[in-house]
């Protein structure tokens, strides 16, 4: 699986934001076994946006959330997107 992470008008290097949202993102693998590739978004705007796409055979899934602080906004996106891969796997 390809996993792909974009920072947006961020300024410097964000290596733990990077590293959690990899771990997070292959750690979607033990819900659904079809996904091809990830996309995590952040974006630095009036609220920390993230957002995940996942390429799952068949369908495209997103899931984006917006908070005060980046961690919860990629908590919280992750279990939307957890959820959306146990229901795809159900429907599949």
């Amino acid at each position: 699986m390809q996993t792909q992470v974009t920072f947006r008008h961020f300024k410097g290097n964000h290596p733990e934001l990077h590293s959690t949202a990899e771990e997070l993102a292959a750690n979607f693998m033990k819900f659904n076994d079809k996904i091809t590739s990830t996309k995590v978004e952040f974006t630095n705007s009036n609220e920390k946006i993230v957002e995940f796409i996942v390429h799952v055979q068949g369908a495209v899934l997103v899931a984006k959330e917006a908070s005060d602080d980046f961690h919860k906004s990629l908590n919280s996106a992750s279990d939307k997107m957890i959820r959306q891969l146990q229901k795809q796997k159900r429907i599949k």
